[in-house]
């Protein structure tokens, strides 16, 4: 595994292999490229590319008004700088979205798209809910611990207070101001991509207990992106990746080595 930053400020963690197209995953807004440590263990015989998005962790955001153009640009930069032609794309909650705009604009670059937590088509309900959680943020100047216990279950966070502790100090540590940037872009989604200039095959996952990305807008973004499967990982909540990491690890595998 070596780390290192772009010409452009990217932060990564880059594990190459020769053998294999590199996985690459887009962690959640407010957090870093830590998250992905159980898929980045899992996946140690793969090459694999993990990095912090923009204004995030190491990573610099030198922009005053940024959209979701400038994190796949951002991506895409990346890849070129590490001279890697096709990628296996994972994304995370913003991660998700950002993954499905750089398939809209770079679909060619792919061999396949997982999106998990991924938002569509809000409901007036479910609009109202997070636009007074962005404004409470902005007036307190940080994203709510509740956030915790809406990504995993209370008997995981009981079970490992040690996650509680890690991604508390990950949201407390990221650049305010750069966090409500990305923050309001994940709020004011429109869900406005042209789905069907995603011509790869995609895996949808989300977990059985998502309220935020729930199982119900899973289903209906499967309908409008061609070539896609989903798979809902029992038990799971919005952060699934790590509480039911032997789930969503094998289901991404599986996909993979289909799509390799």
């Amino acid at each position: 595994m070596t780390t290192g930053t772009t010409a452009s400020g990217t932060f990564y963690l880059f594990n190459k292999k020769e053998q294999s197209s590199p996985i690459v995953f887009i962690h959640g807004v407010g957090l870093t490229h830590e998250i992905w440590q159980p898929q980045l263990d899992f996946f140690k015989n793969y090459s694999t590319l993990s990095y912090d998005i923009l204004g995030h962790g190491k990573s610099k955001l030198e922009k005053e008004q940024i959209d979701f153009n400038d994190f796949s640009d951002q991506l895409l930069d990346l890849i070129d700088e590490l001279k890697i032609d096709k990628i296996h794309l994972v994304g995370f909650s913003i991660g998700s979205l950002i993954a499905r705009n750089f398939s809209t604009r770079f679909n060619n670059r792919l061999k396949s798209l997982i999106l998990l937590g991924s938002i569509y088509k809000r409901t007036s309900q479910q609009q109202q809910i997070v636009n007074e959680r962005f404004n409470q943020a902005k007036k307190d100047l940080k994203l709510s611990k509740q956030a915790l216990k809406r990504w995993f279950t209370d008997k995981y966070l009981e079970d490992n207070p040690d996650t509680y502790e890690k991604i508390s100090s990950i949201l407390s540590s990221n650049n305010i101001e750069n966090f409500l940037k990305a923050y309001e872009l994940f709020v004011k989604h429109q869900n406005d991509e042209d789905f069907e200039k995603i011509k790869i095959n995609a895996l949808l996952m989300t977990g059985e207990y998502d309220y935020g990305s729930t199982i119900e807008m899973s289903q209906e973004l499967s309908k409008v992106i061609k070539n896609s499967e989903l798979k809902i990982i029992k038990d799971g909540k919005h952060l699934c990746g790590i509480e039911c990491a032997d789930e969503v690890n094998l289901g991404i595998k599986n996909f993979i080595e289909k799509n390799d």
